[in-house]
């Protein structure tokens, strides 16, 4: 029937076909990326088709953004990470390995012939039962600095532990803490900057208070500037380029020439004095400096720093508080950046640019070493979810505890639950419990412990009145989570927990996937 309504090649899936196509590739997804969660969690190598590029990495995110896809319902879990990295920046991977997991235990009740209507239903009731236990469960020690500093070191040190980070967590975590306290309380990451050096080993990194720019200072200009007044500019200083396309210039002679090229000297001469006027020692350009205007600015006493590509010269107006200028016309109306002290240093082989005592003392910035490329890249993504979480937390500073301890006492909560719901949602309710619980069960299984056997006992200890127990990775027991500071963030939690319900719910809902027909490419 449906071949007389579409197009050619327009194809139709319905009731058990589409929900099987969805499930399939949900659970996919979700087994492809479960082997990365936890402290004992495997790497990932992706390799470019194109261009051959390696990326070495265990961050959920960028896995499932690099994977290419076909399948619909395996798009909507890689959506959901993808809102999971930018709202709180961690927890990539719980929040797709918890929707397959769910979306797992539905494709049983489906079977069962139970209406995924009637699933729906259960996994909302049961969803907002371990919500409340969630809550119920935080604790919030903002109002003493000391406690909450030390909340903050346990979430970095908790995030770390399934990074490339995790043989220095300890030194990391610490480092992460002051770079986001250094933002008192704002959540914008762009105050902390990361530089990357390959070299040395991942301890020889380090947090330093300023601002760090990956260039170097122009030849005759002076290498170190106390109480610098800085201005930065997006303007071309370059002498040799008449600026309109297709232009061309004939003379009658070589003193003509000469003559356009005083001319142009002379413009150069009055746009470098038209700079010095604004009463700067310091000037910062997007683009090149070619060696006249350099030495007209060594003349004035003015240190120039050119080809300050654009994230630079937008971060350095955000921390020194100045304005990017294009034309110097009127002065008074230039917003000037402020700095103590702008020197050279030096970091491995590489020599850079640090302005140190900038306007907004917020801003610091972090320099990453590692023996390669990959291990650089992967350390940034590691310390960027640990800052990305650690900003959150600050703003919501509520804390909960991991390691499958919040997991299991939200399991333990929606069975409590299940006692109260009639009808065939209390066996969907019963099925999202099952699905909390695999969550402890795949971080044992990655580490490769016996999970049935320590599962089992991290309910029976939190159906005993152990409410802070789970699992130890180090170990392979039981234990308190609260003494070892295996903390993680309110904020995160929840997230993973609502994200992953709600996405099953979508992919639950779907009984037809309509695909239109490719778009055909015209032979030239």
């Amino acid at each position: 029937m449906s071949s007389h309504i579409f197009g050619n090649e327009a194809t139709e899936e319905r009731a058990e076909n589409a929900r099987l196509s969805s499930f399939v590739g949900a659970l996919a997804l979700g087994d492809l990326v479960k082997s990365t969660l936890g402290p004992k969690g495997m790497n990932k190598i992706l390799q470019s088709g194109s261009t051959g590029d390696v990326n070495v990495t265990n961050d959920g995110a960028t896995i499932l953004k690099s994977i290419q896809l076909d399948n619909a319902a395996a798009k909507i879990l890689v959506n959901i990470s993808k809102v999971q990295d930018d709202e709180v920046g961690d927890g990539t991977t719980s929040v797709c390995v918890l929707a397959a997991e769910l979306l797992r235990e539905a494709e049983k009740l489906v079977m069962a012939k139970i209406h995924p209507q009637t699933i729906v239903e259960g996994y909302r009731i049961a969803s907002a039962a371990a919500l409340t236990a969630l809550e119920k469960s935080a604790k919030d020690n903002s109002s003493d600095p000391e406690r909450f500093r030390a909340d903050l070191f346990n979430i970095a040190r908790t995030t770390l532990s399934s990074k490339v980070l995790s043989q220095d967590k300890d030194y990391f975590a610490n480092l992460a803490v002051d770079a986001v306290l250094r933002l008192e309380g704002s959540t914008n990451l762009e105050h902390i900057q990361i530089i990357k050096k390959v070299g040395g080993k991942l301890t020889d990194s380090y947090l330093d208070e300023g601002f760090i720019l990956n260039k170097q200072i122009a030849v005759n200009s002076p290498k170190r500037l106390e109480n610098a007044k800085i201005l930065i500019a997006n303007t071309s200083m370059d002498t040799d380029k008449i600026k309109i396309f297709g232009a061309r210039v004939k003379v009658d002679g070589t003193g003509k020439l000469a003559e356009l090229e005083r001319a142009e000297r002379d413009k150069m001469k009055a746009k470098v004095a038209a700079i010095a006027a604004h009463g700067v020692n310091c000037f910062v350009n997007r683009q090149l400096i070619y060696n006249y205007p350099e030495s007209l600015f060594a003349e004035h006493g003015i240190m120039s720093i050119e080809h300050a590509d654009f994230e630079g010269v937008e971060r350095l107006s955000l921390v020194t508080g100045g304005e990017i200028a294009s034309t110097f016309e009127r002065p008074d109306l230039v917003k000037i950046g402020r700095c103590d002290l702008i020197e050279e240093i030096m970091i491995g082989e590489d020599k850079l640019i640090k302005f140190s005592g900038v306007a907004a003392g917020q801003a610091c910035t972090v320099v990453l070493r590692g023996s390669t490329t990959q291990m650089v890249d992967e350390a940034e993504r590691s310390l960027h979810d640990a800052l990305s979480v650690l900003s959150q937390t600050v703003k919501e500073t509520r804390t909960v505890l991991g390691g499958g301890c919040s997991e299991m006492l939200m399991s333990c909560a929606v069975e409590e639950a299940t006692r109260k719901v009639q009808g065939k949602k209390a066996i969907a309710v019963e099925s999202f419990a099952r699905a909390l619980r695999q969550i402890p069960t795949i971080l044992a299984d990655n580490a490769g412990y016996d999970s049935s056997e320590l599962v089992s006992r991290l309910r029976a200890a939190h159906y005993d009145g152990q409410w802070d127990a789970g699992l130890d990775m180090m170990e392979g027991e039981i234990g308190s989570m609260r003494k070892l500071g295996v903390t993680e963030s309110y904020k995160l939690k929840r997230q993973v927990v609502i994200s992953a319900s709600e996405a099953a719910e979508m992919i639950l809902r779907v009984d037809t996937i309509l695909r239109s027909t490719p778009r055909k490419r015209e032979a030239h």
